[in-house]
């Protein structure tokens, strides 16, 4: 008996100590740092924790320009990450490195997890789907930009505490606000974002041709069109008459708003927690402006953030552990959370929806905005985003211009003229690689 009772004791143990059936890790290269960061690692966790079969590891590696480099070295290595956050500006970079990464719409399709493209907001599916309809990318941390103003300036002024709709209603706003004596009327975040690129879209003008670079290697920059030499002419002469302050090519616009020391600011629906934590004033968020004589304005903004791409060279298995996490990311619920953590949208009208139900934009007046802007009329061509190659250079050319029209060393003309020339020759530099 005493036999029968150590063995039995010894099969026990036999079968504890057996190992576990170790787990596939993923491994997620992001660019976040700070809080959101935090609440990226936040989101990789929930998802360890709701399975047994994956393990994500979420890497910080530097960033966007930073970690894309990294990435495409690092697949030449042989060691690339599985999923890698990259910058909207990049995506047509990304889709050039052949064999680097592979489409999300083949990633969900290949491990049969449930995924619709049509379940996307259209102006962020729009901005990473190929002309086929197929998602390249899964869209993550989307942004857009909005017009904030402080309602209590507005008042001092003596104007009603009511965001100006159109560009001339902006420029009487900012001459009463300057003589009540508000230093700075008006500024921005990411100048070419903002008066480029969402210009265009909120206006239904191309910047480039080809669809914006969507329809191919071979386009052009477009952007000394007449209304665009008439906008960025506009703040030119803002800034001469002190109607405008430059304050940088990112994202330095947020601290002159929420500090009070502007009146007026166009920055990323994703400056709304910065606003939220310093502003010691009364704000509001709002559409962008437009000029009301042009035909169809407004149309809808386009997205800013980033989306994630899967990377080539990994094994089945991991793959499907990539699209178990891609369907994850997409549950309402989850980007409920991250939407109403971070200011980021919401990539789906399910999550919308659902946070909509749950009486988040009630107690939180205008977080909802952004989604509106995105979805103000369905996209045209020339909002469905842009996809110009090597565009994280382009839109330096961009920003250099503008600054120097700002600055009153050059007219708009001339400027645009030459973003044109300097833009296209760094098109074609992409075009011959990547023939």
């Amino acid at each position: 008996m005493r036999k029968l009772l150590l063995a039995a004791v010894a099969a026990a143990s036999a079968l504890t100590a057996a190992p576990a059936a170790a787990q596939v890790e993923i491994q997620w290269w992001h660019s976040m740092g700070g809080a959101l960061g935090e609440k990226l690692n936040d989101i990789a966790n929930q998802f360890n924790t709701s399975q047994k079969e994956y393990k994500l590891v979420a890497v910080y590696k530097g960033q966007y320009p930073e970690s894309m480099t990294a990435a495409i070295a690092a697949f030449r290595a042989g060691s690339a990450p599985h999923i890698l956050q990259v910058f909207e500006v990049g995506t047509a970079t990304m889709m050039a490195a052949k064999g680097a990464v592979i489409p999300v719409a083949k990633v969900m399709a290949d491990a049969k997890e449930p995924f619709d493209p049509g379940a996307y907001l259209p102006a962020v599916a729009g901005y990473y789907t190929d002309l086929k309809g197929n998602m390249l990318s899964f869209p993550f941390n989307s942004s857009t930009v909005m017009f904030y103003i402080n309602k209590d300036a507005f008042k001092k002024a003596g104007l009603p505490p009511e965001a100006p709709k159109t560009w001339k209603e902006v420029l009487a706003a900012a001459e009463k606000l300057k003589a009540a004596g508000q230093q700075c009327t008006y500024t921005t975040s990411w100048p070419s974002w903002m008066h480029i690129e969402n210009f265009s879209a909120w206006h239904n003008v191309p910047i480039g041709t080809k669809q914006n670079g969507i329809g191919g290697l071979d386009a052009v920059f477009t952007i000394n069109s007449p209304l665009h030499v008439r906008h960025i002419a506009m703040l030119g002469e803002m800034a001469k008459k002190g109607l405008f302050t430059y304050a940088g090519r990112t994202n330095q616009g947020d601290a002159k708003f929420s500090s009070g020391e502007c009146a007026m600011f166009s920055g990323s629906a994703g400056a709304q927690a910065g606003i939220k934590k310093q502003a010691k004033f009364d704000w509001s968020i709002n559409f962008i402006p437009y000029h009301d004589d042009v035909k169809g304005a407004p149309q809808n903004s386009i997205i800013g953030g980033a989306s994630l791409w899967v990377m080539g060279g990994k094994k089945p298995d991991e793959y499907k552990g990539v699209a178990k996490f891609l369907a994850f990311l997409s549950k309402p619920t989850v980007q409920m959370d991250w939407h109403t953590s971070t200011g980021y949208v919401p990539i789906t009208m399910a999550a919308y929806d659902v946070t909509r139900k749950a009486g988040f934009y009630d107690q939180n007046p205008g977080a909802d905005m952004p989604v509106k802007e995105l979805t103000n009329k369905p996209p045209t061509e020339n909002s469905k985003g842009l996809r110009f190659g090597n565009y994280v250079q382009g839109r330096e050319v961009i920003e250099e211009e503008l600054e120097a029209v700002f600055a009153g060393k050059k007219d708009a003309k001339t400027a645009l003229d030459d973003a044109v020339k300097r833009g296209n020759e760094i098109l074609r530099k992409f075009e011959s690689a990547n023939r």
